[in-house]
């Protein structure tokens, strides 16, 4: 089975400014999620993409195979997320000649993953027969016992009914946050119908100390503490 990886990362970063580059304990950010991908030996190429050449040198320098330069109608703050990468795909394609069956895009921000969860993630989607696997966290609030959305006329209700209703949260059906980590794909359905949910879906859980997403400077820094347990390394002095 031949298997190509994607990431893409915007220049602009308006939670925390310059994130995917900003060094985390001594590389930067972009570096932990290459790495990681080549640990696990299932790729035949890393292909990262941008609208910025820094991020493009700075995501070679740190081992990816392929610069691809985002076109910038991608690049905006309101483009989705899923041209970008079926961009990437079919340049990695186009650019190496392998024709993958299944591709997995690392999203940078979640550098906390670790190898085994993205080789669990491609071992699921083979097992399962899926079209694409996502990666969650179990949910610290369910849709059916505890977790309101707003209606237009300003009041809030459950997100989800049940009938009879759920007055316990053991007995809601289990819930997970998105984590925003690895995604999955048989890369045949992708390129016909791009999209992250198809009607057999799956999730691969990790825990919710390997799920952290940096959308903002506090975030940033709990991953830092993190890796620094992980790493075994000493805390910094203030």
């Amino acid at each position: 089975m031949k298997s190509i990886c994607t990431m893409c990362a915007r220049g602009g970063s308006k939670g925390v400014i310059g994130k995917n580059a900003r060094e985390l304990l001594g590389k930067p950010l972009l570096a932990w999620s290459i790495e990681q991908a080549r640990q696990t030996g299932l790729f035949e190429a890393i292909a990262f993409s941008s609208d910025s050449d820094l991020l493009l040198e700075t995501a070679l320098q740190a081992g990816a195979d392929l610069a691809v330069k985002r076109p910038d109608e991608m690049a905006t703050d309101t483009a989705p997320k899923i041209p970008a990468i079926r961009h990437c795909l079919e340049q990695a394609i186009a650019r190496t000649g392998i024709t993958p069956d299944v591709f997995v895009d690392l999203d940078v921000t979640s550098p906390l993953r670790l190898p085994s969860d993205i080789a669990g993630a491609v071992e699921l989607l083979n097992r399962s027969g899926a079209r694409s696997v996502i990666t969650g966290a179990p949910a610290r609030r369910s849709p059916y016992f505890n977790l309101v959305e707003e209606r237009a006329d300003g009041s809030v209700g459950l997100s989800k009914s049940a009938d009879p209703p759920i007055v316990r949260r053991q007995d809601a059906p289990r819930c997970f946050d998105m984590n925003a980590s690895i995604y999955v794909w048989r890369v045949a359905p992708f390129l016909e119908s791009p999209a992250v949910f198809y009607p057999d879906t799956q999730l691969f859980e990790m825990p919710e100390e390997r799920s952290v997403d940096i959308d903002s400077d506090l975030d940033f820094t709990l991953v830092e503490l993190l890796l620094r347990k992980r790493l075994a390394l000493p805390e910094t002095q203030s």
